[in-house]
């Protein structure tokens, strides 16, 4: 299981004339193990729809459903990594993994079983003992991503987790996460500002209109993949040298620069 759907989604903050809708009448179905990238333009509401999915925010009207079931809150079945780490700074890589299945009440054989393979999935074995003051930032976002993995959730939800990394970690941490895709398929809703990431990583792109967020567009990314086998390069560079990359990513360019505001 674990697929997202979203029917007739609304958000709007604030009361009355004061209140500002946030996303508007958002339709949309993610299916089991489908990686989905949202871009538009800052303040249209991408990470509000990542939140409703996380159960941190309910929409104004509209339902939400994960594998079926109307999200109400926060549930183990869906783990988010954000932009920062988040890490507890005085506990160790390990420790930090901890911490979620302790609340599971799970016997600590079992969690250290679980932890051991969540180190073994983002190559942290031997970074286990140290505490996050002595990671890089790449490495620290390994270590979340790591503590979204051990809780072995049906669904992913990344809000835009490599714009706080430089550009070359950043690429690394791109094609770790297509690696991780593959070996440890999940369900993913990836919230970004990069065009050239979304069309990488993804599968679907679906492209939102400036405030209030409406859908605009949903770009098949696996066809063009598939079309010209993407997954036979190793380097993103090699990727992104392709035609039908190209393509895709001048549309998605073309249709955001139509969301630009007129003063701008």
């Amino acid at each position: 299981m674990g697929s997202i759907r979203f029917d007739n989604v609304s958000k709007i903050f604030g009361r009355n004339s004061a209140g500002i809708k946030a996303i508007d009448d958002i339709n949309l179905e993610i299916a089991e193990r489908e990686f989905v990238a949202i871009v538009g333009p800052s303040g249209c509401g991408k990470t509000t729809c990542l939140r409703i999915v996380a159960g941190f925010e309910q929409p104004t009207s509209g339902t939400v459903s994960v594998s079926g079931k109307q999200v109400q809150g926060p549930g183990p079945e869906r783990a988010v990594v954000f932009q920062h780490f988040a890490l507890f700074p005085w506990k160790t890589v390990r420790q930090n993994l901890d911490l979620g299945l302790r609340n599971k009440n799970l016997p600590k054989s079992q969690r250290d079983e679980l932890i051991a393979s969540a180190l073994r999935l983002m190559n942290l074995e031997s970074h286990a003992d140290a505490f996050p003051h002595q990671l890089s930032g790449g490495m620290q976002q390994r270590v979340a991503i790591a503590r979204a993995y051990v809780l072995d959730p049906e669904v992913l939800l990344m809000d835009e987790p490599f714009g706080a990394l430089d550009a070359q970690t950043r690429v690394a941490m791109q094609e770790e996460l297509v690696r991780l895709t593959r070996v440890n398929p999940r369900t993913v809703l990836f919230i970004t500002h990069s065009v050239e990431e979304a069309v990488y990583l993804a599968d679907r792109v679906v492209i939102m209109t400036r405030r209030p967020g409406r859908i605009k567009e949903v770009l098949d990314i696996k066809s063009a993949r598939n079309a010209e086998n993407w997954n036979r390069f190793q380097k993103i560079e090699d990727v992104m040298d392709q035609e039908s990359f190209i393509h895709l990513r001048t549309h998605v360019w073309r249709s955001l620069r139509e969301e630009k505001p007129d003063n701008t």
